[in-house]
């Protein structure tokens, strides 16, 4: 038997809709999942919705249970929390996230979703692909105690990650972004705030979110000698300059890549994916996290909602999308 769900779908750049799909009975170690609020991705997301993954990224790019190719026609979306109605009895009535679009029920294999600690609220359990992102990020960058550290790039990812950072003793802090309004958002998570022409230099590492050459840029003039950036942002199908003359070889500077794709080989012996990820809601129990969710819209408004979101006319971090019983399918 199959029954009736709905999911939003990209039509084609800059055009997005809600379409009826059918979803199968759950079969032997399958969960059948409603959901009760997803994600938007900030940053991806947009980059998708407006075509700009770049065709040599297209296989890369691909979400886990990704419909569709790009540009599209594509259901993409990967920040979904949701409660399992069928399926192994340990997992029934649970609520649990999974790398899943945004769609009112589906069913996946029950080794696919993580159980939410009790002691996390499902809204926030949302952010929980984007924290994991940040403790890859954190296991790359491999502060010191007592390090000087940037971040620069107040998104969703460049928060969470200065949230992390903020957790190691002696370690001081300072989020770095163009928007003054972000400065509200580094109190909250208990570190500086900076404008980019006022950040403090001579810092031993820097985590660089902007998605933007000035940013990059500016990154690299906040290092100290022998100082590192850890690059975190994607850029699509765009091409930047890399201001390597200069100081870069005189000040020997290290500039790396973080994906979360792969688990940093800092940790790759020891840690798989599941552990990641059952790490990332673990540290979600923390309320400090409630920061980066600043809208909220319905599941039948994000044919409206991602074009804005996409084209920055909605500022803010973290989108979170809400299930009501009308929208479960």
């Amino acid at each position: 038997m199959k029954r009736a769900a709905r999911a939003f779908w990209l039509r084609s750049p800059g055009q997005g809709e809600i379409r009826e799909v059918e979803v199968p009975d759950p079969g032997e170690g399958e969960v059948l999942v409603r959901t009760v609020c997803s994600g938007i991705s900030r940053g991806t997301e947009s980059l998708v919705f407006r075509g700009e993954v770049p065709p040599s990224q297209h296989t890369v790019m691909r979400a886990p249970f990704q419909d569709g190719a790009f540009p599209g026609p594509v259901k993409y979306g990967y920040l979904n929390v949701g409660v399992v109605e069928e399926g192994p009895s340990d997992l029934r009535g649970r609520t649990v996230f999974c790398l899943y679009p945004h769609q009112t029920r589906y069913v996946v294999p029950a080794a696919s979703v993580t159980p939410v600690p009790e002691e996390v609220p499902a809204g926030r359990a949302v952010l929980a692909g984007t924290v994991e992102t940040a403790v890859n990020a954190v296991w790359d960058a491999a502060p010191l105690l007592g390090d000087r550290v940037a971040v620069v790039g107040g998104g969703m990812v460049g928060c969470s990650v200065a949230a992390l950072l903020a957790r190691f003793p002696g370690v001081r802090v300072q989020l770095v972004d163009a928007d003054p309004a972000r400065a509200a958002v580094a109190e909250a998570l208990g570190v500086e705030f900076a404008l980019p022409g006022a950040a403090r230099e001579g810092c031993d590492l820097v985590v660089h979110a902007s998605a933007s050459e000035a940013g990059l840029a500016r990154s690299l003039e906040l290092l100290a000698p022998e100082g590192t950036v850890v690059e975190l942002s994607w850029y699509g199908d765009r091409r930047i300059a890399v201001p390597l003359g200069e100081a870069f070889h005189s000040r020997r500077l290290t500039l790396r890549a973080s994906q979360v794709g792969t688990v940093s080989p800092a940790r790759a012996g020891r840690r798989s994916y599941a552990d990641r990820l059952a790490l990332s809601l673990e540290l979600l129990a923390d309320p400090v996290f409630d920061a980066l969710i600043t809208g909220e819209c319905g599941f039948d408004e994000l044919p409206k909602v991602l074009p804005a979101l996409a084209s920055g006319e909605l500022p803010g971090l973290c989108h979170r999308v809400v299930y009501g019983a009308d929208a479960a399918g």
